[in-house]
């Protein structure tokens, strides 16, 4: 299953992966149908074109990472999409399900994969368990820096042979080119959900040193996948010309061509109405001029993400793939709790999601069966009185009549806030942000003096730039309900860099073999929610909906929690 890594997403609301949720799914073939005429075949929606082409918009650049492994942003992992394939997928329930192989385990902890015959990648070679062992190596290499090692660690062998004291990971056995075994290091609840099953071609990738497989064409330019499209061309920063993929496993795509294409945020509208774009992932501020169009219509869906904001604590420590807690900044759990009474999300939401968000109190997403109830939780309402009191209660005071309050040694006490670029909404949302801190006594400035073109902030975040303090997140979890990915004191993308003993354990518990009662499990993880809520190392602000734009003649289009879904199906009409 693909394991996006979506961080501080602009379009929605990361990150990543998880981290990463499933976008492609299995899904009966009707098979060819009579053709009609030479490029129309009949519909009760209308004629689909047979060389129709579609353009999709994504209005951040891409970093052009397009094997699945390398990529670390969510744009790549939207083109992605459309060219590669999993071998396990999940359900619009959020369950698991076979999509190129099949499994089976007794235990948990051995598991036997059996994949389809026949399987196609774009040039040509079948599928094979090689391809699946290759992806594992290249992503356990020692020279191997990208984002996705945590989905393979668990594997028997992997970290001695990321070590280099092994030449091969002892946990997977190829029985023949269409089985394999997987033996995990222990038995786990969601080791299946954290297992990589995205192969990689071993023909195209083969010969390509592992350091160099970032900067190759064969990843940049040239990818080869298994999806329901293939690359054309791509011009970096522009845009990626796909093509239909004739002998893609579950028949023959409708679409003939997709163009998926860089746009300014400020002329996204524009190009929806003007019939430029067939379809995009849409802001809330624009819904009411869309509905007013007749050739276009929006459709939400409950998704998996979240919007947040978060403090840094600390550094991560690579070589000991530890979070190191020695920022204390905002250790005081006072002034955090203050800061979230001091925001006043429901205008937030008004004024820059049209509405299109429910707050919450838990990075945990609704659909997943392990939320916590709000009933359950500290309701952080609006409420600056109430942040003043715990403001001055933790020391922080105006001790020289500014205006603003000093740190509880008296020091200048300046909150330092991030917030990643965008359209002129992401500028708006920041400032009200600041200014109910503000309004509360605590002197806000932007850390860097304006907002972080996306890419650039990301690094920050990754490298712990101390210019990065406290700031403006957003993630979408995947199938798997664990938070371990984002919240753990060893997990690389807790950007935060929190350390809490007790948040590890509840975590580590959820996970253990009592958790393999799904009621227990969905205890311990209420729980961890508790003391998160308690804590409170970021601030949920609320959960999102997605919502796309799209002309009426695309037709064929599935939407559920987990994203767009079934390529494959779409079309276009005349």
């Amino acid at each position: 299953m693909k394991k996006r890594y979506w961080f501080l997403l602009a379009l929605s609301s990361v990150l990543v992966i998880v981290f990463a949720a499933c976008s492609n799914s299995t899904s009966n073939n009707e098979g060819e149908e009579n053709k009609n005429d030479a490029d129309t075949k009949e519909t009760a929606e209308g004629e689909i074109k047979e060389d129709g082409t579609l353009t999709y918009a994504v209005d951040q650049a891409p970093e052009g990472l397009f094997i699945d492994g390398f990529a670390g942003s969510a744009i790549d992992s939207e083109i992605m999409d459309f060219i590669h394939e999993d071998l396990v997928t999940v359900n619009a329930d959020m369950e698991y399900e076979p999509n190129l192989a099949e499994w089976e385990t007794e235990d948990n902890k051995e598991f036997i994969f059996t994949l389809k015959e026949g399987v196609k990648w774009h040039n040509g070679e079948e599928l094979t368990m090689e391809d699946w062992e290759f992806a594992l190596e290249v992503i356990a290499h020692p020279d191997y820096e990208g984002p996705r090692f945590n989905y393979v660690k668990e594997i028997d062998g992997a970290e001695e042979y990321r070590e280099g004291e092994a030449d091969s990971i002892s946990g997977f056995e190829i029985k023949d080119p269409y089985t394999a075994v997987v033996t995990f290091k222990e038995a786990k609840v969601n080791n299946l959900g954290n297992l990589w099953t995205t192969p990689m071609p071993k023909k195209e990738l083969e010969d390509i040193p592992v350091a160099d497989m970032e900067s190759a064409e064969e990843v940049r330019e040239n990818p080869v996948g298994m999806g329901p499209f293939k690359v054309k061309e791509v011009v970096q920063g522009e845009y990626v010309r796909l093509e239909r993929f004739d002998d893609y496993w579950q028949g023959k795509p409708k679409l003939a061509e997709v163009l998926i294409k860089v746009v300014d945020p400020s002329l996204t509208l524009g190009a929806l109405q003007n019939g430029e774009i067939d379809i995009m992932e849409v802001r809330p501020d624009d819904i009411a001029e869309l509905e007013g169009l007749d050739h276009i219509r929006v459709e939400e869906q409950k998704g998996l993400g979240y919007s947040y904001v978060a403090f840094r604590f600390g550094h991560y420590d690579q070589d000991k793939g530890q979070a190191v807690a020695d920022f204390d900044k905002y250790a005081n759990k006072k002034l955090r709790q203050a800061m979230f009474y001091a925001l006043d999300r429901e205008s937030l939401i008004d004024s820059y999601l049209a509405g299109k968000g429910t707050i919450v109190n838990t990075p945990i997403p609704s659909v997943h069966w392990i939320a916590a109830d709000e009933s359950e939780l500290t309701q952080y309402d609006f409420d600056p009185e109430k942040a003043k009191k715990l403001l001055d209660d933790a020391g922080y005071k105006d001790t020289n009549d500014d205006g603003y309050r000093e740190d509880p040694d008296g020091e200048e006490f300046v909150v330092k806030f991030s917030h990643y670029a965008g359209p002129s909404a992401f500028e708006g949302r920041a400032q009200a942000i600041m200014q109910n801190w503000e309004d509360v006594g605590l002197k806000t400035e932007l850390a860097t003096g304006q907002l972080i073109e996306f890419n650039t902030y990301n690094e920050m975040k990754e490298n712990d730039d101390k210019n990065i303090e406290v700031f403006f997140g957003a993630w979408v979890v995947g199938s798997d309900p664990d938070p371990s990915g984002l919240w753990h004191s060893t997990a690389e993308w807790n950007y935060g860099r929190w350390v809490n003993e007790e948040s590890d354990k509840l975590l580590e518990e959820g996970l253990s073999k009592a958790s393999f009662d799904e009621e227990y499990r969905a205890n311990v993880y209420v729980e961890w929610q508790k003391l998160f809520n308690e804590e409170l190392p970021a601030l949920p602000l609320w959960e999102n909906i997605d919502l796309y734009g799209m002309n009426n003649h695309l037709e064929g289009v599935t939407i559920d929690p987990n994203g767009l879904r079934n390529f494959h199906e779409w079309y276009v009409t005349e």
